[in-house]
């Protein structure tokens, strides 16, 4: 008999699951777990305790007599189902539910399977480690490092490789290099731990040199470019490497519009955080103050910056209006050659060169046309870029459904009737403002909070739709010392999705000067799916509660099928009911998020596996304070990461447009102290001077 265990990773909202034989021992210190018991060996998991409720040896799962018990061993207690029992035996059946500090923990009890996956997702107990060279006691490593995957998991939606558009269909990797010319890149050439630039020439290839070189062309990388254009560095000195040459935001504001938040809405980010503007001065809100004052809207410019002022006591955190980005971007972009920077085109590998840079081997077709179509890949267009500055910053790579609404959507080819927020769904709504009906969401952050308002809207064609709202659990709110987050109706509320003491300050220097584990701990504690306190959207919630067209449900999905009509039908087993229930729907909508993990990137796998790439407790790409990845050092050349893809790291919201900024400073700043070509520190008159530049609309 063996267990499966279900979790939510409290930071990337990504979930996590373990398939594991009995006993099993759960507590904060690996030392103090039990290696066996009863002459049988125990698998550990090794849980973060970040509110100080986790004992060393907390809990212990075992089988007696072909029944699966769980016996409490910690002196706080633990929840099961709901309700605590300190140093108790209770019987566990499948889809109970088991909370030790901030884990809420899925049962589901399984027969033996001798070719079961022990463990899929980053184990809580990981530390720095590296892909090939096991730094673990053997046994925790098999538990918690994943195998290299060949491929993408079946559950999600990548962002096509080739195209960047999302793609459902199952991805099918662009193949590993061997040694043949026939392939690109030729891995005979790129198998080498130091690319011979003779051997680049020899390949009959175009071969281009460039001081620095930005691949992923999205926020990020027009960040970087924008930081190191304003430290001094001219646009003949970049190039940028992009799957959407046209404005660097483009994927951002099509996920925003898929997830209902077209321009005219206001985006989750602060009056001071402007992507198009290093300095944040003047921010967002004094911006939108000066064109409402002048466009005789008096009382809307007032607004603005009470708000700046009094947020959040007294009134809602300020955030700005997605067309006033955007535009702002587009300014910024004319300014500093953005367009003469970019250049089209699917990076394929990255390796090291003998003479200390960097080639970047990428196919460099022209875009998709307008209708969507894109042109074919010949070996003409095949290049080498050499480059002895990169910066990193290829941002999601896919979107996960939930794995039984996968299933699902694999079983009857239904993508109509399940899908995910950030997929385009706008069919969802219209068909339900014409004929009403239910819609069941799955998932509480910003996206769900979205889908909500966009069904206020609806119900105001149509009364006749109602929402089913399903959650594994209740939310207690996260913890932090003293400090606890706001919850109301289960929803956990925060202006921002990391505090705003993460973005400076003692909360930011407390986590550079962390070790990789308790900065796991301490982003668990800050992080976790939230939302915004917007006092309307409070309403809509406590308005549907009231008049019963909107409900909360918790409990544990056994699967989701198709019924007579095609309508999605969702089995649900709830806490403290015996049975399922039956909850049918029109859709269901998937909010669960976007996965960030690297390794689901062809590029960034590669990378990862060829140079034995280190990664953090968060399964992410290590990077030192300054985001360099120090493994990649080659000689004098340089390779720093951005974004997503460095969670875990020094900085905590490093997918925010000030985190994209602040971690272009940081490499800007080690660049300048390296000597990089015509790179200058940002700081004194030279500051002020480039400012002036900017609010005057001249290039750096």
């Amino acid at each position: 008999m063996q267990l499966q265990l279900i979790w939510d990773d409290p930071i990337t909202e990504e979930p996590q699951q373990r398939v594991s034989p009995l006993p099993i021992a759960f507590g904060r210190e690996l030392a103090q777990l039990p290696t066996e018991l009863d002459g049988q060996p125990v698998h550990q998991l090794v849980l973060l305790d970040t509110n100080h409720e986790i004992s060393r040896y907390h809990a212990l799962i075992f089988e007696i007599a072909g029944g699966v018990i769980f016996e409490d061993r910690s002196t706080n207690g633990t929840l099961l189902n709901e309700e605590r029992g300190i140093g108790e035996r209770r019987p566990l059946t499948t889809g109970d539910t088991i909370r030790i500090g901030t884990y809420t923990i899925t049962v589901s009890i399984q027969q033996d399977d001798p070719n079961a996956t022990r463990f899929t997702g980053a184990s809580p107990s990981t530390v720095i480690f590296n892909p090939q060279t096991e730094i673990l006691p053997a046994d925790e490593v098999a538990e918690a490092v994943p195998t290299s995957r060949a491929s993408h998991s079946p559950t999600t939606i990548i962002f096509d490789p080739e195209t960047d558009n999302l793609q459902s269909d199952p991805f099918i990797p662009t193949p590993s290099p061997t040694p043949s010319r026939r392939v690109f890149p030729p891995g005979d050439v790129f198998s080498a731990e130091q690319v011979s630039i003779n051997a680049l020439h020899a390949t009959g290839y175009p071969v281009e040199e460039i001081d620095y070189a930005a691949i992923g062309g999205g926020m990020g990388s027009f960040a970087w470019v924008d930081m190191i254009r304003v430290c001094g560095v001219k646009p003949h000195q970049i190039r940028v490497l992009t799957l959407r040459p046209g404005k660097p935001y483009e994927r951002y504001e099509a996920l925003l519009r898929n997830c209902q938040i077209p321009r005219y809405k206001r985006i989750r980010s602060g009056s001071d955080s402007c992507p198009d503007n290093v300095w944040g001065w003047p921010g967002y809100a004094l911006r939108e103050s000066w064109r409402e004052t002048f466009s005789g809207r008096i009382p809307s410019a007032l607004q603005n910056l009470w708000q700046v002022f009094s947020e959040p006591a007294f009134a809602d955190t300020y955030t700005p209006i997605a067309d006033n980005v955007f535009n702002s971007m587009d300014r910024e972009a004319t300014r500093i050659g953005w367009n003469q920077i970019v250049q089209y085109g699917s990076v394929r590998s990255i390796r090291k060169t003998e003479d200390g840079r960097y080639v970047i081997a990428y196919s460099a077709t022209k875009p998709p046309t307008a209708g969507g179509a894109t042109q074919p890949v010949v070996a003409s267009d095949y290049r080498f870029l050499i480059a002895k500055y990169i910066h990193l910053c290829t941002g999601y790579p896919a979107i996960k459904l939930l794995d039984d609404l996968q299933d699902y959507r694999q079983r009857t080819g239904d993508t109509k009737r399940v899908v995910h927020g950030y997929e385009p769904h706008d069919h969802v709504y219209e068909h339900l403002e014409k004929f009403g009906g239910t819609l069941v969401v799955r998932g509480f952050g910003i996206v769900g909070s979205q889908i909500m308002d966009r069904i206020y809207k609806a119900r105001k064609a149509n009364p006749r739709i109602t929402v089913i709202h399903l959650s594994r659990s209740p939310k207690s709110g996260n913890r932090f010392g003293k400090a606890k987050r706001y919850v109301e109706n289960h929803w956990e509320f925060q202006p921002y999705n990391w505090p705003k003491g993460t973005w400076g300050g003692d909360m930011r220097s407390m986590l550079e000067s962390a070790d990789p584990l308790r900065r796991r701990e301490l982003l668990e504690a800050w992080g976790g799916t939230t939302t915004a306190s917007r006092i309307p959207w409070r309403k809509t919630v406590q308005e549907g509660l009231k008049q019963g067209w909107y409900t909360i449900k918790f409990g544990q999905v056994d699967k989701v099928e198709q019924n007579e009509q095609g309508k999605p039908v969702t089995y649900v087993k709830s806490r403290g009911y015996e049975g399922v229930e039956r909850i049918e729907a029109d859709f269901v909508v998937d909010c669960t998020g976007l996965i960030s993990d690297p390794r689901e990137n062809p590029l960034l796998r590669d990378l990862i596996e060829h140079h034995n790439l280190d990664l953090n407790p968060q399964m992410r790409l290590h990077v030192e304070n300054d985001f360099e990845i120090k493994k990649m050092r080659n000689g004098k050349g340089r390779m720093y990461a951005a974004g997503v893809i460095t969670l875990g790291g020094p900085y905590a919201p490093v997918d925010t447009f000030l985190g994209l900024q602040y971690a272009a400073h940081r490499s800007a700043e080690a660049l300048a102290g390296a000597r990089a070509p015509k790179i200058r520190y940002l700081e004194g008159v030279g500051s002020i001077w480039q400012w002036f530049k900017w609010a005057f609309n001249v290039a750096p």
